[in-house]
């Protein structure tokens, strides 16, 4: 399951080993809503991956932090620093492949 994160433990969470993928939504998107189950079935399927979601509207100063001027905004990170970043909510299949 992709888990809930705020500033307090956003550092944490991206300093890791593995692969992390960070969710930025809002409650009211529409296509944050259809990402959602997707990105909970692709946590369950890649244990080698850690996934996590910021609300935008609860963490502005991490939307701004990392330039989220669009939503759903997928962005991984490597060694607690940014890899790649996805602005939009693609097929299953491609976001691994895309943010890997």
């Amino acid at each position: 399951m992709v888990k809930k994160i705020s500033r307090d433990s956003f550092e944490q969470s991206i300093n890791s080993e593995k692969l992390v993928i960070v969710d930025f939504y809002a409650d009211w998107c529409g296509p944050c809503k259809m990402l959602a189950p997707v990105l909970d079935e692709l946590a369950e399927e890649n244990g080698d991956v850690e996934f996590y979601k910021v609300n935008v509207d609860d963490e502005p100063e991490l939307a701004k932090r990392f330039f989220v001027t669009t939503i759903p905004t997928l962005v991984s990170f490597r060694s607690g620093g940014e890899h790649k970043r996805l602005n939009s909510a693609p097929p299953k299949d491609e976001i691994i492949e895309e943010l890997a």
